[in-house]
Formats: structure tokens, C-alpha cells, sequence
């Protein structure tokens, strides 16, 4: 097991160094090739040639693109001073690029705004994952009766209706028209009440798309899981249904549904734009939406690093409770 996590930990330091360079090649490499000013594209269309020009200078976008890359990969880790003249800028690290139409690192912008994003997909991945497996799981066990077919249509329908429609039904019903929810964010550190009550929403409505997939995917490997050999032993040797589904069924079923579920979190860590527009959250998918209007480059390129890095850990995470649950993964 202890080889087999330093095997894990070393494919994803190698990784973590391919992902950055792709991402370098994305925001500095592509748009070149393509004659996009990059320094014009940082500072805005309505700056003037000398602010044009003082950015390429600072951004070194003359050196060759190896000393570049380096600059960048060595600013994540110990910081990095953007110089022009006499006008010196530092980066402390981990430096994920500086923001010259906001004039601010983009690090403190991540970290503030990272923990709504946070609260949001572990706290609807917890409610995704109760439903939807509750929903797959007896949905296979009662194949073909009205529950499985109920519970089919109800999942169709969280993975046809688009977020931004059920959200704002949600909000109409349960905030504008019953009142119960009031469903304005409030932060951790004021309210826990307050902050609780602005979260429900956004939780429910993101939940019921993932739970809807997880459901239908439960259900279909959890029936092609009963119709194998070693259930049929199983409740040969007769071990009761709820030893068989719990220990054996189970533990197989979870196998995809970690994968996905790895994927899923990571790419959720990123920012689940149409959830926090909906529901006026600030966090990483909001300031996502927020730089694309202002053209602010360095933003968007630290939230795609950031959420590169999410799935990386999240898939590494998933490796190692492939081996927690599956003793083959162990033994190969």
C-alpha cells in the first residue's frame, strides 16, 4: 500500500508540472502564435502604448518563451517581482499571476473567494450523493416497479432542466413566495444561521442535477453488479440481501461512482458559474464571470490553474480510496 501511494504521489508531481506548463502555453504560448498582443489583452483595449509597453516590459514577454515558462512555474512557488524601470511589483508566493486592471495579486482574490465555492460543492456533494445513491440503489433493487420508474422520471428531468431554471424556480417559490428561506448569502464568520440559510438553495438546486446522473448511473451498475457469479454465490451460501447488496454490490458500485465523483468535486472547486450568478455567490465562478466581462486575463488564468490543480488532488484522493475499497487495486 505504502508503494503503491508513492507511486500515486510521484505521477501526480509530474502531472502538477505538465498541467502548469499547459496552462502557460494556454494564456501566453497560443495567443501568440495567433498575433494576439498578450500585454494588450492584460491592461485593455483602451490603454495607451506606453501602458502597453510598460506591462510587456514587466511581464519579460520578450524573453524567449522557455524563460517565460520558468519565471511563471518558479513564481507558484516562491513568489515573483514584476519590474519595469523604477516601478517594482511583488508577488509573494504562491504567486498565480498579477492582475494589472485591478492592480492586485491574484492569490489573496483566489483564497477570498475560495471558500464559498468550498461550502458549496462539499455541501451539495453530501446531499448528491445521499440521494442519489439512496434513489440508484433501490431503484435496481425494485426494477420495473413504480418507484424505479418515478425515480427515473425525476432524474430525467434534474439532468434536462438547466441550473439556472430550477434555481430561480427555487428562489420564486421558496424565497420570493413562501418566505421561508430568505436566500441571501451571509458569510461563515458573521452568521452561521444566516450563512446556512443562503447556502440551502444552492445546495438543493445543485445537488438535484448531480444526484439525478448519480442516480441513474447507480442504477445501472448496481443491476449489472447483481447479475454477476459472485452474487450468485453469495446468496448461494445463504448470506441475507443486506449482507450481499452492503459488502459486495456496494463496494463494487462505488468504484465509478468515486470516479465520477473525484471529477466532478475538482471541477466544482473551479466555480460552479451558473449556481453562483444564480444565486448571487461570491465566489470562484462569480469572479470567473466577472473577469470575462473586463477582459481580466491574470483572474481567469489563476481560477483554470486553480481548478486544474482541484481535480489533480481529487483524482489522487480517488486513487487511494480505490485501494481502501478494492483489494485488487492492492494487490496489482
Amino acid at each position: 500500500m505504502l508503494a503503491y501511494l508513492i507511486r500515486r504521489l510521484l505521477a501526480a508531481a509530474v502531472m502538477l508540472v505538465v498541467v502548469v506548463i499547459v496552462v502557460f502555453g494556454i494564456f501566453f504560448l497560443v495567443p501568440k502564435w495567433a498575433g494576439v498582443d498578450i500585454a494588450g489583452a492584460f491592461v485593455g483595449k483602451q490603454a495607451g502604448p506606453d501602458a502597453v509597453e510598460a506591462v510587456r516590459q514587466k511581464l519579460s514577454l520578450g524573453d524567449p518563451i522557455y524563460v517565460q515558462a520558468w519565471e511563471f512555474f518558479k513564481g507558484i512557488f516562491v513568489g515573483r517581482t514584476y519590474a519595469a524601470g523604477g516601478d517594482v511589483t511583488n508577488c509573494a508566493a504562491p504567486c498565480f499571476g498579477y492582475s494589472f486592471r485591478s492592480e492586485q495579486a491574484i492569490w489573496p482574490v483566489l483564497t477570498d473567494r475560495f471558500p464559498v465555492t468550498l461550502g458549496l460543492a462539499l455541501g451539495a456533494a453530501v446531499l448528491w450523493l445521499i440521494f442519489g445513491l439512496a434513489a440508484g440503489v433501490l431503484s435496481a433493487l425494485k426494477r420495473g416497479s413504480l418507484w424505479d420508474r418515478s425515480a427515473m422520471v425525476v432524474a430525467l428531468s434534474g439532468v434536462s432542466l438547466p441550473i439556472y431554471f430550477t434555481g430561480l424556480l427555487s428562489l420564486a417559490v421558496f424565497s420570493y413566495g413562501l418566505g421561508w428561506i430568505d436566500g441571501e448569502y451571509v458569510p461563515l464568520e458573521e452568521s452561521f444561521t444566516g450563512w446556512l440559510g443562503g447556502m440551502i438553495l444552492p445546495w438543493i438546486t445543485l445537488a438535484f442535477l448531480y444526484a439525478a446522473m448519480y442516480a441513474r448511473i447507480t442504477r445501472a451498475t448496481m443491476l449489472e453488479i447483481l447479475g454477476e457469479d459472485y452474487i450468485r454465490t453469495a446468496r448461494a451460501k445463504g448470506l441475507r440481501e443486506q449482507v450481499v447488496i452492503r459488502k459486495h454490490a456496494m463496494r463494487s458500485t462505488m468504484t465509478p461512482i468515486l470516479t465520477m465523483l473525484g471529477m466532478d468535486i475538482g471541477a466544482l472547486m473551479g466555480g460552479a458559474i451558473l449556481t453562483e450568478t444564480t444565486f448571487s455567490l461570491p465566489g470562484l465562478g462569480q469572479a470567473v464571470l466577472n473577469a470575462i466581462k473586463n477582459q481580466d486575463l491574470p483572474i481567469i488564468l489563476g481560477v483554470t490553474l486553480i481548478t486544474s490543480l482541484a481535480v489533480l488532488l481529487a483524482n489522487l484522493v480517488v486513487d487511494v480510496l480505490y485501494a481502501v475499497i478494492d483489494p485488487r487495486v492492492r494487490l496489482a
